[in-house]
C-alpha cells in the first residue's frame, strides 16, 4: 500500500509518460501475487481511493472509482490464479499476470461504461481500446518486465519461493 502511495510521485516527474507507466498497478499486482488474492483485492481497491483522500489524485470521478475496481481485480485475479497454480514458477506467474491484466482492463471498461452511463456520457469501444491498451502499452511492458524480475529476485533471496507441488502433495479431488 505504501509503495502504491509513493510510486506515482516518482513517475509523475515525467509529465509526458508518467501516467502511462501505470505506477499504482505494480503494487496491486505484486500484493496479490505475494500476499494472496484477498490482500490484492483489498489493497487494489483502497489504493486509488486513499491516494485521492491524501493527495487529491487521481481524480475520484470517474478515474479513481474505475481504478479502484480495476486494481482490485488485478490483485484478486493475479493472486488467486498464481496461488492456485499447480506450480508456482515463471510460466504460471506470466499466465496469472496476463490473465489478471486482461481481466482488470475488462472490469475497468465495465465500470467506466456504468459511470459514463450514469453521468449521461457514452463510453465507446474506441475509448475502451485507447484507455485500456493503446495509452497503457508502456505500463503493460513495464509490468511484464518488472513484476517477474521482482518475483525472481524474491525467490533467489528466499523471501518468496517458487514452488512445485507434486501430485501426491495435492489435495484429493472429490
Amino acid at each position: 500500500l505504501a509503495v502504491g502511495i509513493i510510486l506515482p510521485f516518482f513517475t509523475g516527474q515525467i509529465p509526458q509518460i508518467g501516467s502511462m507507466l501505470l505506477p499504482m498497478h505494480l503494487p496491486a499486482l505484486l500484493c496479490g501475487l505475494i500476499c494472496g488474492w484477498q490482500y490484492g483485492l483489498s489493497v487494489g481497491f483502497i489504493l486509488p481511493l486513499l491516494r485521492y483522500a491524501l493527495f487529491g489524485m487521481p481524480p475520484i470521478f470517474p478515474t479513481g472509482i474505475a481504478m479502484a475496481f480495476e486494481l482490485a481485480a488485478y490483485g484478486a485475479i493475479a493472486g488467486f490464479l498464481y496461488n492456485h497454480s499447480r506450480w508456482q514458477c515463471l510460466v504460471s506467474l506470466y499466465r496469472s499476470l496476463i490473465i489478471a491484466m486482461i481481466g482488470g482492463r475488462i472490469v475497468w471498461g465495465l465500470v467506466q461504461a456504468v459511470i459514463m452511463g450514469i453521468s449521461g456520457d457514452v463510453f465507446t469501444w474506441q475509448l475502451f481500446i485507447a484507455g485500456a491498451f493503446l495509452n497503457a502499452i508502456l505500463g503493460i511492458v513495464l509490468q511484464l518486465v518488472f513484476i517477474p524480475a521482482i518475483m525472481i529476485a524474491l525467490d533467489r533471496t528466499g523471501v518468496v519461493r517458487f514452488s512445485r507441488k507434486r501430485p501426491a502433495d495435492l489435495p484429493a479431488r472429490r
